[in-house]
């Protein structure tokens, strides 16, 4: 127990100082983050923390080339001297991609001539920084060790994705992993039904509870009986849900007058579920049932009840139809909820204790929507993601990963009121084009992984009401992104 302090560079832009509230404090097995107070100065940065835990500091960075991301130190002690923060972070991005390089290459993987001499560079880069301290050169060349890290982690992962599609598609050419989106209450225009049927070769209808029944038991069918019949008649292979979502923003207004009431909560929830599943069960097999229950603080609800309550909605889905396939949804898997303050469960553990309730699930749903606040993940590369993923592979379940970022960081109008653009960003910002970029690189890697069935795109429409702000494939003009054409590209080329 007591406090990390960092110094930071003396040419810190204020911007990149009030990033860095994000930061915070990650350890134990799971490597998921504990409460930590962090204070921001103009010249350092203090990690107050309450545990004995050993750890590592997590801090919003902009690396030239990679964006602004969220950055990690390796395990750093209490010491009276301060640590400087630029050349910490360096430290640990080169290790970390060090070692998993040693990693991949123990299974197999073939390493190409030029990136093993990017790795060697960055790692010359960080030494000449130690070297070099305490004066200013330690700094550049710890942003160039840091620059090169994540060139190297890019090329790494690309080279990664690469190789394990050839090892798959030699045992199946087309793979059946789904890529799918997920649709909204209305229909989508006839001008993009051709492309979004040659990107996705599923199709997911949500049944949004705040849409269906806006007032309790009156139910609003209409528009999703048109998306349905829609899908359908195209011979889409659709999946419904989420049904529930723990935010503010998807659940009916009238549900918190029974707001901390958790008898009555699980009654209502569980009703719904009966309700939808009842009705569609014969023409949708698979189900999203919630989504971000493992968020703690919805409803005045507490973590052991949201983990309580999701258990009952799976059991209330099995009691219409055993044989349903039935997926349970995890917001912020990284954990970055855990930050301001104490909780039992990180959404590791969360998620492990539902699969060890005997829940049968056909899948684990992370969702890895990134730079939207505060319900998404601030912005990481896919050297992080793939850890990640691989993280959740362990629980022994298959995986659905819902992907999103943003192409614009505007107000959105159709977009929840609470959410907003601001949690970093990928390589050169945001726009359409870098919105394409990212899921180049992110649909690419959890479509090769062997442990992920199904691969969702957070929505289609912008024009539609929608969690996220411009997330979506099709913009408020109703005209398709440069996204769904990179997404028709990688089903061309791997999937059926």
């Amino acid at each position: 127990m007591g406090t990390i302090t960092f110094l930071l560079p003396p040419d810190l832009s204020p911007e990149s100082i009030t990033e860095l509230e994000h930061a915070g404090m990650i350890g134990g097995q799971d490597n998921m983050p504990f409460a930590a107070r962090i204070i921001v100065e103009p010249n350092q940065l203090r990690v107050a923390r309450g545990t004995d835990e050993s750890g590592y500091v997590i801090a919003p960075w902009h690396v030239d080339g990679a964006g602004l991301l969220m950055t990690a130190t390796p395990t750093v002690i209490e010491r009276p001297q301060p640590y400087q923060l630029q050349l910490e972070l360096a430290r640990g991005k080169v290790n970390q991609i060090r070692s998993q390089t040693a990693d991949w290459l123990m299974g197999g993987l073939q390493m190409p001539a030029d990136l093993n001499e990017l790795i060697r560079q960055a790692t010359r880069a960080f030494g000449r920084a130690v070297s070099y301290l305490p004066s200013m050169e330690a700094s550049e060349q710890a942003q160039e060790a840091l620059t090169l890290a994540y060139r190297a982690a890019d090329g790494l992962v690309r080279t990664y994705v690469s190789q394990v599609f050839q090892v798959r598609h030699q045992r199946q050419p087309r793979l059946d992993t789904a890529l799918t989106c997920r649709l909204g209450p209305v229909a989508p225009p006839d001008a993009i039904t051709q492309p979004l049927l040659e990107a996705c070769n599923t199709l997911c209808v949500p049944f949004a509870w705040n849409e269906i029944e806006p007032a309790e038991a009156d139910y609003h069918w209409e528009g999703y009986e048109a998306v349905l019949e829609w899908a359908q008649m195209h011979s889409a292979h659709v999946v419904g849900g989420p049904l529930i979502d723990f935010s503010t923003g998807r659940l009916p207004d009238w549900l918190w007058l029974w707001e901390g009431d958790i008898s009555s909560l699980a009654s209502l929830m569980c009703g719904h579920i009966e309700t939808v599943v009842k009705r569609y069960r014969d023409r949708i097999r698979t189900w999203h049932l919630c989504s971000g229950s493992n968020l703690a603080g919805i409803l005045s609800l507490g973590e052991d009840e949201l983990l309580w309550l999701t258990v009952r909605l799976v059991e209330a889905a099995r009691q219409v139809d055993p044989q349903l396939d039935l997926i349970v949804g995890i917001a912020q898997p990284w954990g970055e909820y855990m930050t301001s303050r104490e909780r039992n469960h990180s959404p590791f553990v969360f998620a492990d204790t539902l699969i060890r309730s005997g829940l049968n699930l056909a899948a684990l749903d992370l969702e890895l929507v990134m730079a939207a606040l505060p319900r998404g993940s601030y912005c990481r590369d896919t050297l992080d993601a793939s850890r990640l993923l691989d993280l959740y592979a362990l629980l022994g379940v298959p995986l659905q990963v819902t992907l999103g970022y943003p192409s614009a960081e505007e107000p959105d109008e159709e977009a929840d009121s609470a959410q907003s653009v601001t949690g970093g960003y990928w390589r050169e910002g945001f726009s359409p084009e870098m919105q394409a970029n990212w899921a180049d690189a992110f649909v690419a890697l959890a479509l090769c992984k062997p442990a992920v069935r199904s691969v969702q795109w957070i929505h289609l429409l912008d024009s539609a009401p929608h969690q996220f702000p411009h997330c979506g494939l099709v913009g408020v003009d109703d005209k398709v992104k440069p996204i769904l054409q990179h997404m028709r590209d990688l089903r061309r080329k791997h999937l059926r």
